[in-house]
Parts: structure tokens; C-alpha cells; sequence
């Protein structure tokens, strides 16, 4: 077992874990977001005009399976407490966050697999399971298994809750969770003054073919006047303006990679759409993700964050724009 997975029984809070399916308790959406700008429906499964069989089986597995696995979790991280009204961000990898704020530690999107079914991780997380703080919620922003890892998920699970969109519910109950908290687009859910509200994403959240019904989309995390935006995965799309009017973001973690997809779907957003992500949604800070760990698109690996660069500086805020290693932190 890998070492990045805590042993059994080595979390101490393995004992809390809840035994029994947890309810599920589900979040409608106010009534006023009838008025807001409509959410965009999901990609459909099918692929574009032309599928890259070639180039996924030669690039995206081939070579990725000879290539030797980067990166090493932080040695003995450190959580010390922060100061009033300030909040903390740890990019663990990919899309998984540790974020504090209001005195809660929340994680979202854990994956500490290396192999996701075929896909093999080339960089590791930046930090082992055992070394996180308490964690008193978990967010998933949808369930495909780069973001829902049932492995991951289930060491976390202390009997905390969790948030999940619509459909997804099922896929998570049965890990350890207290509650199973289930959010439509706009539905938000306050713990202790940290209010959690799901936003709307161009993308689709079926975990595999059958199951097209499961929802998806981005977390915004607000407590007191200070916010973080999790993306979760999208293409870009017009609706980021009406995210950051409705719940005002101020750091925005925005997915940058995968934009090349075999399929020829537009599913991710490529680095220069993140960037005009960030300036419609209102953004103080655009930190990057979902690029360097899975290969998941057929650009070069390195390539997302320096066109990331290269565009943040053409628009003048690449001051505002904040590229963290696997397990590094940053206090805003």
C-alpha cells in the first residue's frame, strides 16, 4: 500500500467513522435563481469529428506508462492557526484543495490514487493522507474519477459531511460520511457561518456511460466577506460573470489543462479562457489546477502554466496570479 494512504486504523479519527449509509439531504436551488442566467446543459458524450485513437493510445497511455513518477509529498507540513478574518489554500494536486477558512478545514476533490483505472498519476500528491489537519468537510464537485476517488474519499471520512451536486449522492454514502449533503446549481448549505454554494460548469458528470443524470459543477466558499472559488471542471462558458454577481469570488482556483482532448470535446478550458474566467468572475487571485498530474489532454504536460503566464502577463495581472507547487500553501 502506498505510503501516501494512511495504514489501517492510523487515522485517529478512524474510529468516528460512520459505520451505516449516511442520509442524504438534498439542497434545492432559492427560489430567485429562476431568474438568473441559465446554466448551461451538459457536453454530450459523443466525440468530435475526429477521434484521436492513435495519439490517446501512444501518448496518453504508452508513453505515460514509461514515464517515472515525479514529485514527493511535503515533509512534515504545517497547519499553524491563522490569524482573524485570514484564509489558507493547499494545492495537494490536480484538482484537490485543502482550503481554511472560517475555522473550518475543508478538502475538496481528494484524490491520492495513483492509477485512476488506466490512467497512471506522473506527479505525486503533495501531501500524505495521514499529515492533513482534521478535516470537518468535503466538498466533490462531480463524479468522474479524477475528482470522486472512492479509495480517497473513504480514508478521509471521519463522520464529517460532505457536499456533492445532484445525483452523486449514492456514490458517496457509504464511505464513512455523517451526511451526505446534496446541492442543486445555486443551492447553498451553511456550517457554522461557512456558507457552501454549488455553481453551475460546462461540462458533464456522468460516471460512466449510463449514468448521464449526475450533476456537476464548482464551489464557491464564503465566510465573512472572504471567498474561494473551486471550478471544479469546465469548458469555458458564458457564465462567469453571472457566478461572481451572484456569490463575489476572491480567490478563484481555475482548472488549466486538458484543453486537447482525444475526443475533440470542448471540456476544459484552455489556460488564456481561465484567465478571461478570472477577470469576468471578479477574481482578487487566480490560482491554477487540473494540469501536471494525469494525462488527460495531448498538450505537453509543462504547457498549460506557461502559456498561463505568458497570457497573464499580456493582460496585465499576472501579479494576481499565483502558480503553487503540489503541497505548497498560501495565506491571502
Amino acid at each position: 500500500m502506498s505510503d501516501l494512504f494512511p495504514r489501517p486504523r492510523r487515522n485517529p479519527r478512524a474510529a468516528q467513522r460512520n459505520a451505516r449509509p449516511a442520509p442524504i439531504e438534498h439542497v434545492a436551488a432559492p427560489p430567485e435563481a429562476a431568474d438568473y442566467v441559465a446554466a448551461p446543459g451538459s457536453v454530450k458524450l459523443r466525440s468530435g469529428q475526429w477521434w484521436k485513437m492513435r495519439e490517446f493510445v501512444t501518448e496518453m497511455l504508452v508513453n505515460t506508462l514509461l514515464t517515472r513518477r515525479a514529485g514527493e509529498p511535503v515533509e512534515n507540513p504545517s497547519f499553524p492557526p491563522l490569524a482573524p478574518g485570514e484564509l489558507r489554500v493547499t494545492w495537494i494536486g490536480h484538482a484537490s484543495f485543502l482550503v481554511e477558512l472560517g475555522g473550518k478545514n475543508i478538502l475538496i476533490d481528494p484524490v491520492w490514487s495513483l492509477w485512476l483505472k488506466i490512467f497512471k498519476r506522473v506527479r505525486k500528491p503533495g501531501l500524505r493522507l495521514r499529515d492533513l489537519p482534521v478535516i470537518d468537510l468535503v466538498l466533490v464537485t462531480h463524479a468522474h474519477f479524477d475528482h470522486l476517488d472512492r479509495r480517497s474519499l473513504r480514508a478521509v471520512a471521519a463522520n464529517q459531511p460532505i457536499a456533492v451536486p445532484f445525483g452523486v449522492g449514492p456514490l458517496v454514502r457509504d464511505l464513512g460520511f455523517e451526511t451526505v449533503h446534496q446541492l442543486e446549481h445555486w443551492g447553498s448549505l451553511v456550517i457554522d457561518d461557512v456558507r457552501i454554494t454549488l455553481t453551475p460548469a460546462m461540462h458533464w458528470g456522468a460516471r460512466v456511460l449510463a449514468d448521464t443524470f449526475r450533476g456537476f459543477g464548482g464551489f464557491v466558499i464564503a465566510h465573512e466577506g472572504r471567498s474561494v472559488f473551486h471550478c471544479g471542471d469546465t469548458a469555458y462558458f458564458d457564465g462567469f460573470r453571472e457566478i461572481g454577481l451572484r456569490c463575489p469570488v476572491e480567490v478563484a482556483l481555475l482548472p488549466i489543462g486538458a484543453y486537447d482532448a482525444p475526443s475533440q470535446r470542448e471540456v476544459h478550458m484552455n489556460p488564456e479562457e481561465a484567465v478571461r474566467a478570472f477577470e469576468e468572475v471578479g477574481g482578487k487571485w487566480l490560482v491554477p489546477m487540473h494540469y501536471g498530474a494525469f494525462r488527460l489532454g495531448l498538450e505537453p504536460m509543462l504547457e498549460p502554466p506557461r502559456r498561463l503566464v505568458d497570457e497573464a502577463h499580456r493582460r496585465g495581472v499576472q501579479d494576481r496570479v499565483i502558480v503553487l507547487e503540489e503541497g505548497a500553501s498560501r495565506v491571502f
